[in-house]
């Protein structure tokens, strides 16, 4: 088993992350039930993997709960990461990067995961009308408190990560140790300023989504309905206007034509383009850690290929040239598909 050092820290964690995004369901989303997804984090554990990532606002909460009762007995193995930002309530201090919502999301978090501290906890997005000096200060007390172990944010820009560790320099408290980032051959973005300041500043990097949002797993091809039982296929199917333009853009015929290249190096392996995509992320310069999001054994299993793949430099080479965008600093760090799609 492979193990990284996480930023400029002393953590220590595996180069795949297993995110539990998917473990339970809410008004709009159909996820694992509990049993399925105690049973992929228990593989994922028992293969000698130890890096898990949730978010207060995943199904409703429903994913911290889930994986607390599944890491339960064995708490102390595994790094935990969690994430604090999103609304919980409509109140005005119920979501963003203040000092009042932070102790609360905190607070809420230990408590659904049965623990008296996280690992990693991070900023789940920026947040304007918060100085960034209250919430450097705010999560340096939850070090010093015991309760978080190291600090990390998500979907930052690269000029946001340097206002949060100079803020943190200038006040002599706790930085940032990573970043959590969209990166998949079809979201190259954070190529072009992100992971250049995430080297200079000392943050390692987890990113998320290396499968395009499903789109270069292998079953998605041109002028083809996805079907309703994937990811593509339930944004589609969503009654939030946003989730199906995504869903469209995901299949857009650039997105399409990137994974039918992908098919036909699996082809040419003898693997899987789920295998394939995200061994070209996880071999690519800056990335510490790849986020993958199983629904099921099967997946999760289907995934672990990707990780003992090993990419002929000319088929890497290849799908690097052929995925090439004009370098774009998307918005809060997430790579807009309509932009790549452009």
């Amino acid at each position: 088993m492979e193990y990284v050092t996480l930023g400029r820290s002393g953590l220590k964690v595996s180069r795949a992350c297993l995110g539990t995004m998917n473990f339970g369901s809410s008004e709009y989303f159909e996820g694992s039930d509990e049993t399925e997804a105690a049973r992929v984090i228990h593989a994922f554990l028992d293969e000698g993997h130890n890096f898990l990532d949730t978010a207060d606002n995943y199904a409703d909460g429903q994913s911290e709960e889930i994986v607390g009762r599944a890491v339960k007995g064995r708490r102390d193995s595994v790094v935990i990461a969690t994430k604090g930002f999103m609304p919980h309530g409509r109140g005005p201090n119920d979501r963003g990067l203040s000092r009042l919502h932070l102790t609360r999301a905190l607070e809420a978090s230990l408590r659904r995961l049965g623990t008296d501290y996280i690992d990693l906890y991070q900023c789940h997005g920026w947040d304007d009308t918060t100085p960034i000096e209250e919430t450097m200060m705010t999560l340096d007390g939850f070090v010093r408190s015991g309760k978080v172990r190291y600090l990390g944010c998500s979907n930052f820009t690269a000029s946001q990560i340097v206002e949060a560790q100079w803020a943190a320099q200038r006040a002599g408290t706790t930085p940032f140790v990573s970043l959590q980032p969209q990166y998949s051959l079809v979201a190259r973005n954070i190529e072009a300023e992100i992971l250049p300041v995430c080297r200079r500043h000392g943050l390692g990097t987890a990113v998320w989504s290396p499968l395009g949002g499903g789109a270069l797993n292998g079953r998605h091809t041109k002028n083809a309905t996805p079907a309703a039982d994937t990811r593509i296929g339930q944004m589609m199917a969503s009654p939030i206007p946003i989730a199906r333009l995504a869903a469209g853009d995901l299949v857009s015929e650039r997105v399409l034509d990137i994974a039918e290249e992908v098919r036909k190096i699996a082809v040419e392996l003898g693997s899987t383009p789920a295998a394939v995509a995200l061994s070209w992320v996880r071999q690519r310069p800056g990335v510490t850690s790849v986020i993958i999001g199983p629904r099921s054994l099967d997946q999760l299993h289907g995934n672990f290929a990707g990780f003992a793949l090993e990419l002929p430099e000319q088929a890497a080479a290849h799908l690097e040239r052929i995925s090439r965008t004009p370098a774009v600093e998307p918005v809060n760090g997430m790579a807009n598909p309509r932009l790549l799609t452009a």
